[in-house]
């Protein structure tokens, strides 16, 4: 679990990004955090594993204070993946990336190589197992930072803008990914401006504005609220501004993805559903 006490983060530049946040995530959750550039949203999450260290309030990871514990240990239970691969990635090769973690860790070379086979597999990356992280593109580097990441079994796992870079069918693989670890019981938290994609896996939305939370709930409720989408300087998808303008017709309004939109109107048209 992952409780967030009364916590206020201020840069040595004196830009004060959290303002007294709570916050709780319970084992086994899918969580999107969301809000404009500046709200505070990856200051946030870098709390959890110990890159950044509260100025005040509480941190803790399974009842234990960050401020207590070193990034290293925290790294065995809470995966990070940044925003900018880049600032993760140094290994030579693809291979030798995924595997960096798991040595560190002191897993036997049997399990190594077990456990890089697989996230390599699970992220289309095997063909590029020999290659340097460094000559593939945007996607393909961010997804070899997931695998690096994903190798050692983190208990929670962090993706800060996980789908910038990717196209929709990856986008689609990593909805499905993020619902079978899910499925296995594992902690996602997703920072991240993509409200189609959030639209579409419909987590716990977490919605920031100003270094504070000015919503909590499910996805549904949240992208479908005029007015917190407006306070946090955000759009609801798509499919969901346009049944709040048919509003007027009788028609539910907290609709959120292209699925339930569909369902809707076959019903209301009297048709089969899909």
């Amino acid at each position: 679990m992952i409780e967030i006490k009364n916590v206020y983060f201020t840069y040595p530049n004196g830009v004060e990004a959290l303002n007294g946040v709570y916050l709780t995530i319970r084992n086994g959750e899918f969580v999107a955090i969301m809000g404009q550039n500046g709200a505070g949203k990856t200051t946030l999450v870098k709390l959890f594993n110990g890159l950044l260290k509260p100025t005040k309030g509480e941190v803790l990871i399974d009842g234990v204070n960050t401020q207590k514990v070193s990034v290293a240990n925290l790294a065995r239970k809470v995966g990070f993946v940044f925003q900018n691969a880049d600032h993760q990635l140094f290994c030579e090769t693809v291979g030798e990336e995924a595997a960096f973690a798991l040595r560190n860790f002191g897993f036997k070379e049997k399990t190594v190589q077990k456990r890089v086979n697989w996230a390599l597999n699970l992220l289309d990356l095997t063909e590029y197992r020999q290659a340097s992280p460094f000559m593939l593109s945007g996607g393909e580097r961010k997804r070899v930072a997931l695998a690096s990441v994903l190798a050692w079994n983190p208990k929670v796992l962090i993706m800060d803008e996980p789908t910038i870079g990717q196209d929709h069918q990856q986008k689609e693989k990593l909805r499905q990914f993020i619902a079978q670890l899910n499925a296995q019981g594992k902690t996602v938290v997703v920072v991240t401006h993509d409200v189609e994609f959030v639209a579409e896996c419909a987590p716990r939305v977490v919605l920031m504005a100003q270094g504070n939370i000015v919503a909590d709930g499910s996805a549904e409720d949240v992208l479908t609220d005029r007015d917190l989408v407006m306070k946090a300087s955000i759009v609801s998808p798509q499919i969901t501004q346009i049944f709040l303008e048919l509003g007027d017709l009788g028609l539910p309004n907290k609709v959120i993805n292209v699925h339930d939109g569909g369902q809707v109107l076959l019903k209301y048209l009297g048709g089969a559903t899909l």
